[in-house]
């Protein structure tokens, strides 16, 4: 599954895939239209300020997707972190000694 974001990903800033842009300004005007595109049309939206890019709006499905891609790295990163050598402590008595 990241292998797939990743090409996506790729393809995009490669420009074989076009993600439309639309200005705040513009944003607030066809707020109803741009929801319904991301929504229903599955359809990335990046919203820009003074043309910098500042935010990207994209449907439910990309985003469990993105989390799920965010928790699976994770907990590579979790499996790593136990095979490397030295004594592991329990998780509250971490955050405890970082004052959380």
């Amino acid at each position: 599954m990241y292998i797939l974001y990743i090409t996506y990903i790729m393809h995009i800033k490669r420009g074989y895939i076009m993600i439309n842009t639309v200005s705040t300004a513009e944003a607030r005007k066809k707020l109803a239209e741009i929801v319904n595109k991301v929504a229903y049309g599955k359809e990335p939206i990046v919203l820009t300020r003074r043309g910098e890019e500042i935010a990207a709006l994209i449907s439910m499905e990309e985003l469990e997707l993105l989390q799920l891609i965010e928790d699976y790295i994770d907990i590579e990163d979790a499996k790593k972190a136990l095979e490397e050598p030295g004594k592991n402590i329990p998780a509250d008595k971490f955050w405890k000694e970082l004052g959380l």
